[in-house]
């Protein structure tokens, strides 16, 4: 038996297959392909048709085939459209379709950068190079999202240095840990999106609050360029008289206001616009001390200290020699910062210290900046000897000598020379050219007696011999009355005083007006005088006239 029954399709579930790049580039023409792979004889051809945005109107027209094909050039605004192939059997009423959207390949857009710190949700900077602050040690995170086809590298880089970047199949995020923040991460940040229709970056500021710190102290003495850096508790050694420039730096954010203080009083800026450098023109012994300076933000201060201390050259007193009973002594003195060390050079051999034995004797003290050593010859005096005091500390030395020389009758004599100022040697031979003459000119008058004053010219008033007005040439021409000169200090004949070794200074010839034979007989017969003093008690204006019975005030001439 058979049975026989009517079967009519109503739908159709197979549906045409659509063959389209994965990205279609902007620009570039393309092909897309439709096809119904449903082939039956009992079934007639289908008409395939193309719907959407990206197809013209010349190619909406369908088509009878199981087969179509579709050319067109995608556009950047084509990106995520729909673009639809339909199957109709129009003689049967049966139809279907496949529906792709289409990827359009573009340059990067969108780039955002958001800021969260540890455990916070992110945030977006605002505006167009956003800026950002935060303390240091803080945590940050910094998150950099952009939309592209196909997917961009994206990178972070600080100023000029690449500080990670994404691969190229990546995601579209990357993100950029800073866990503890530090002052040297302050600058711009930049996150770039790339791929290989363009390109796109936003940058980020960041600053880094923190207080003052690495403080320090450069130094610049007497004018120098040459700066040396100093750490707190340094010392700094300046020598007396030398000018010196203080500049006080530090690291902070926001900046810090400098100051400058000593022995904890605040002293006043060089330049106001500028209290950070503290200029001394001038080292003084007085300026030593502590100083200090103060660096101070919102955030906290630090300061550093250096301890000032004056230190200057030896300078030389001396030496100085005295004849005593037994030899020679002679002393020595000297001022520096730090006090110096003496010592003696007796001929080619070296003194130092305190040493004392049967030929000489030295003995050395010291306070403050002053120190003093004396030195006493008991023996070994001999002509063309040379004594010398040094002086000497870590920042020089200087040295005076003294000459032994013999005197005009061939005793032994010592001359005291420093010659440490030529100029102080000329005036010290004029001087005593000086005092010759007048002392050769005072012996002629004792020899000649004593001579009346002339008398006044008439209609003259007699004038006071000595008075406040008188010149120094009226005291050259004092008489004193004839008689014996008076006996040489302490007892001596004056043969005793030959044998005596005296210390006197030798000089050269001094010029003037040459003697008589009378005269020089006359001088030759008399004791000769080694010096003489003019002393002047005191001076007082000149009087106009002088008061009858008054004795006059005048100064004394004693002769040795």
């Amino acid at each position: 038996m058979e049975y026989k029954f009517y079967l009519e399709v109503t739908a159709l579930t197979l549906k045409p297959e659509i063959y389209v790049p994965e990205v279609l580039q902007p620009g570039h023409q393309v092909t897309l392909f439709c096809a119904f792979n449903w082939i039956f004889d009992e079934c007639p051809v289908p008409t395939l048709s193309w719907i959407g945005n990206t197809v013209s109107p010349h190619k909406a027209s369908p088509r009878t085939s199981y087969f179509s094909e579709l050319t067109f050039t995608p556009r950047p605004q084509d990106h995520n459209t729909e673009l639809t192939c339909r199957v109709d059997f129009f003689g049967e009423g049966v139809s279907a379709e496949n529906t792709v959207r289409l990827s359009v390949a573009y340059a990067p857009k969108d780039l955002v950068i958001s800021v969260s710190h540890t455990d916070e949700p992110a945030l977006e900077p605002g505006g167009e190079s956003p800026h950002l602050e935060v303390q240091k040690g803080q945590s940050l995170r910094l998150l950099c999202t952009a939309d592209s086809l196909p997917l961009a590298t994206l990178s972070w880089t600080l100023q000029d240095r690449v500080l990670s970047w994404s691969h190229p199949l990546g995601s579209t995020a990357l993100e950029l840990a800073l866990p503890r923040v530090k002052a040297e991460d302050a600058g711009r940040y930049a996150c770039r999106a790339e791929n290989r229709l363009g390109f796109l970056s936003r940058s980020l500021d960041l600053s880094v609050q923190y207080a003052p710190e690495n403080l320090k102290v450069m130094v610049s003495k007497a004018n120098r360029t040459a700066l040396e850096n100093l750490e707190s508790g340094a010392s700094l050694q300046v020598l007396e008289g030398q000018s010196l420039r203080l500049l006080c730096v530090a690291h902070s954010n926001p900046p810090a206001r400098l100051s400058w203080a000593r022995q904890g009083r605040t002293v006043s800026p060089s330049q106001p616009s500028d209290p950070g450098v503290l200029e001394l023109p001038q080292i003084q012994t007085e300026l030593e001390g502590e100083f200090t300076c103060l660096a101070q933000n919102l955030l906290g201060s630090q300061n550093i200290s250096l301890s000032l201390s004056v230190v200057s050259p030896p300078q030389l007193l001396g030496p100085s020699c005295s004849q005593e009973d037994e030899g020679l002594r002679c002393s020595c003195s000297s001022r520096a910062r730090p006090a110096p060390s003496l010592r003696w050079r007796l001929g080619e051999g070296l003194l130092e210290g305190e040493f004392s034995n049967a030929s000489f004797e030295v003995a050395s003290s010291s306070s403050g900046p002053w120190a003093n050593s004396s030195l006493s010859l008991r023996e070994g005096l001999s002509s063309g000897l040379r004594l010398s005091c040094e002086a000497l500390n870590g920042h020089g030395a200087q040295s005076g000598s003294v000459l032994l020389l013999p005197d005009e009758k061939g005793l032994a004599s010592g001359a005291f020379s420093s010659g440490i100022s030529l100029g102080i040697g000329v005036t010290t031979l004029l001087f005593l050219c000086f005092i010759l003459i007048l002392v050769r000119t005072l012996r002629k008058k004792w020899t000649q007696g004593e001579v009346p004053a002339p008398a006044p010219a008439p209609g003259e008033a007699p004038r006071s011999r000595f008075s406040r007005r008188s010149t120094i040439l009226d005291y050259i021409n004092v008489i004193p009355k004839a008689g014996p000169l008076p006996p040489p200090p302490d007892g001596h004949s004056p043969e005793a005083r030959k044998n005596q070794k005296e210390l006197h200074l030798v000089s050269h010839n001094c010029p003037g007006p040459k003697s008589s034979p009378q005269a020089s007989e006359a001088e030759n017969n008399q004791e000769e005088l080694h010096y003489a003093v003019l002393n002047f008690p005191g001076l007082r204006p000149w009087e106009t006239q002088r008061p009858e019975g008054t004795h006059p005030e005048y100064a004394e001439i004693q002769f040795h």
